[in-house]
């Protein structure tokens, strides 16, 4: 187990704020220098860390107040974090919750509780009145601090973070929130019969003879995916954490996500013709990356193309899962979660995939978690959202 670092009195970590492009490229890269040697770890592509921190390419900015941090020892960056004020989350919240993200660095409370108070001074400074986080950089995004499951495979769009790291933050007044927890679920020739539906029933068929189902078209995939963004932002409207994807942001995703996108890979349910129940499962893109390092020579990249072009996955996750509001409540409600992962599960057989991940899932959603555990008793990962009241300086 790797300890926290000592202190002497040489130990000055400075935090300054990131303002040129060479520091931005720092703060990008800065996790898979610090962790590469930790075990459980896996360095995601710079190019994918892009996507989702750089100002001129993450959507996040045209809504989101964003300044990023490092910690520096001397000349070394050992540390970053990013102050947020998004927005749209505080129209929706009707209250100025910032929130912190972006929190990377070596295992050592100094960096840890100076990282965490750079962020509170910024956003305190701009009238925030609690903090809440991590999130990287949106609830709609990487979300939460890794509290368990660092040495199980990674997964897509899950952040991964040192076992210390979710104490340390405690140690700086934060208090749990809400617990995310992922499962693990192996696929089987019967996956489908986990997955009961009571009676008999069959889509399109007696008591379900208004429900159909629709697969994902690349032709349409622009028009799948508002469907797709107005039904999530329905069906969790009610969660902790919530705010409201939008429409630049859906797209951003998708575009992102579309390489690795077959028709079987989303499942939307509708009701006389009109959506109430979604599902999407994505490919773990680390299963074709994790030996290529974040930044691939010439020669990964080539094996990157051909593995992706030739679908060499193993794994895959379930990122997107929700029934309308109008029926939550309901006996066909109840029952649409489940249908919508028989669906995906059924369609599975005709990829590679040994197993799916189904995560994350609040876990105060006792509905969820009930199906969820129904299959697999107990979660592989978790991780964790902390607030703390922020006070005036």
């Amino acid at each position: 187990m790797q300890r926290e670092a000592s202190h002497s009195q040489s130990d000055k970590i400075e935090i300054r704020p990131v303002t040129s492009r060479r520091e931005l490229r720092t703060f990008i890269t800065l996790p898979r220098l610090l962790y590469k040697n930790m075990k459980g770890f896996v360095a995601p592509f710079d190019m994918e860390q892009e996507g989702l921190l750089d100002p001129r390419k993450a959507a996040i900015f045209r809504h989101a107040d964003i300044q990023y941090f490092l910690a520096w020892r001397g000349k070394t960056p050992v540390g970053r974090i990013a102050a947020i004020l998004d927005q749209r989350a505080i129209e929706y919240w009707q209250t100025k919750i910032g929130q912190f993200g972006a929190l990377d660095c070596v295992p050592d409370s100094l960096i840890v509780a100076a990282l965490l108070q750079a962020a509170e001074n910024w956003l305190i400074d701009r009238g925030a009145v609690r903090v809440r986080g991590p999130v990287t950089l949106s609830g709609n995004g990487e979300t939460g601090c890794m509290v368990e499951g660092q040495e199980t495979p990674p997964m897509v769009a899950m952040p991964w973070h040192p076992p210390q790291l979710s104490r340390l933050i405690e140690k700086n007044g934060y208090e749990k929130t809400e617990d995310l927890l992922s499962y693990s679920l192996e696929i089987t020739p019967e996956i489908e019969e986990h997955f009961p539906v009571p009676g008999g029933m069959q889509i399109g068929k007696g008591r379900l003879k208004s429900i159909t189902t629709r697969s994902l078209s690349k032709k349409e995939i622009v028009a799948q995916s508002e469907i797709l963004r107005k039904l999530y932002n329905d069906a969790w409207a009610h969660k902790y954490n919530f705010v409201p994807m939008q429409d630049y942001e859906m797209q951003a995703m998708v575009k992102q996500i579309k390489p690795l996108l077959r028709p079987e890979h989303y499942v939307q349910i509708d009701q006389n013709g009109e959506p109430v129940a979604m599902a999407m499962v994505i490919p773990n893109i680390y299963d074709i990356t994790a030996d290529l390092g974040g930044a691939p020579s010439l020669s990964g990249w080539l094996r990157f193309a051909h593995r992706l072009f030739t679908h060499r996955f193993k794994s895959a996750r379930v990122i997107l899962l929700g029934v309308s509001s109008k029926l939550r409540g309901t006996i066909l409600g109840s029952l649409l979660p489940s249908l919508a992962i028989r669906e995906l599960m059924q369609r599975s057989k005709k990829q590679p995939y040994r197993w799916v991940e189904l995560g994350w899932i609040q876990e105060s959603d006792t509905g969820m978690r009930s199906l969820a555990e129904a299959l697999v008793p107990h979660p592989h990962k978790r991780h964790r959202l902390y607030e703390k009241p922020l006070v005036k300086r």
